[in-house]
């Protein structure tokens, strides 16, 4: 008779669209004996139950909990669960959890936090038996928790190495699909790593100066004569901001500062922004006008009363241009570059001072500068004036002539 029970039991839960409690209470009224086996049965047990389960290891192991934020801590949460645990109960959940948490840890980066982090699933019990299971994604909630964490070490331009190769061989088998996102990720990653002209090293500094000098190297190295500086703004006298700035100039554009007309202004515009990896930067421009070249006298190909024979021509008739160089663009030219450590008005005032005793033809050249930029207002200074500059004006509308 308990067979037959245990039998309605599994038939019940295989069906759950039956009503299995009219069901049971029946068999309870007519054989009353086996009441104990039927109340011993976990089948009315709540969902919420059934979630603690799952999320217990959460609870336990919080990783928004830990005070010491480092690799050291993250990994020993990681080794608690799996000697706490040993079924992994949740284990699909604690990965998206530590997944969320590995950049407050510093890790988000790191190649041995995340061959830990697939350590967690098991071994062996998600590797499908047949083609038929492995097309059909055997166990998908676990296989795509792994291509998610492949899909984050991607993000963050970590490239894997053959050893998760052979984790995840014996995780999902030779089918699974995050073997296959491995796979991907072997073909491509290197190709793009040292893709860039503008290599970066792989940790980035985290002092500012050394920051702005590669952003500016990087903006500037269109022209390979170019010369960075480094000025103090305490070196000038009446300065108000105590900062560092970081120019660049070549020698063309100097030839170019020369050559400018006295009377048109030019602009100290921005900030602009520049990414080096994670680590945003602020950059200003001295920019003047276009200046139009005269253009040839148009001629008419059909007018036969001016034929010309170049073979009766001396070289010396020919007329000779100047091809226009690279810091001349459609909406202007470019003087120089510079990123400095306030980003003020002050200390971009101390930036034309620095560059005047280089270019004396700058003391005759009126500067305006601009509000108007893409990430918002500039930050302004009380110091309206600078020494030995014939003109600065201030263009508070942002609206350029």
């Amino acid at each position: 008779m308990t067979s037959i029970i245990r039998k309605s039991c599994i038939f019940i839960r295989s069906y759950p669209w039956v009503n299995g409690i009219s069901i049971l209470h029946n068999v309870k009224e007519s054989m009353p004996e086996i009441t104990r086996f039927i109340s011993n049965t976990n089948m009315y047990q709540s969902k919420d139950e059934n979630s603690k389960v799952g999320t217990s290891a959460l609870e336990i192991y919080g990783f928004a909990q830990v005070k010491s934020k480092k690799k050291e801590s993250f990994i020993e949460v990681l080794r608690m669960y799996e000697s706490r645990d040993k079924y992994r109960r949740g284990h699909v959940e604690f990965i998206y959890s530590a997944m969320q948490h590995m950049q407050d840890f510093g890790v988000h980066k790191d190649l041995d936090a995340y061959k830990k982090l697939l350590d967690v699933l098991p071994k062996g019990k998600f590797i499908p038996s047949n083609r038929m299971q492995a097309e059909f994604m055997h166990y998908p909630k676990q296989q795509q928790c792994a291509i998610d964490v492949l899909c984050q070490m991607e993000d963050n331009g970590v490239i894997p190495d053959w050893e998760m190769e052979d984790q995840l061989l014996n995780i999902f088998g030779k089918w699974g699909y995050p073997l296959r996102k491995f796979w991907r990720m072997m073909y491509w990653m290197p190709k793009f790593k040292n893709a860039s002209p503008w290599p970066l090293p792989q940790v980035l500094p985290n002092d500012p100066l050394e920051l702005a000098k590669l952003a500016i190297d990087r903006i500037t190295s269109v022209d390979v004569r170019r010369k960075i500086t480094v000025f103090q703004s305490e070196d000038l006298p009446d300065s108000i901001d105590k900062t560092w700035i970081v120019s660049s100039i070549s020698p063309d554009q100097k030839i170019l500062l020369e050559k400018h007309p006295p009377n048109t202004p030019i602009y100290v515009e921005g900030p602009f922004r520049v990414w080096l990896k994670d680590c945003p930067l602020n950059y200003f421009i001295l920019r003047g006008d276009r200046i139009e070249k005269p253009q040839p006298k148009p001629t008419d190909d059909d007018d036969v009363s001016n034929i010309d024979l170049p073979i009766w021509k001396s070289p010396s008739s020919k007329a000779l241009t100047v091809d226009e160089t690279v810091h001349e663009q459609e909406d202007g030219t470019i003087f120089s570059v510079c990123a400095t450590g306030t980003s003020s008005r002050d200390s971009l005032l101390s930036w034309v001072r620095c560059l005047q005793e280089e270019n004396s033809a700058l003391a005759n050249i009126p500067v305006l500068f601009t509000l108007k930029s893409p990430l918002g207002e500039v930050a302004l200074s009380e110091s309206d004036s600078i020494k030995d500059v014939k003109k600065i004006e201030v263009e508070s509308n942002s609206k350029e002539e």
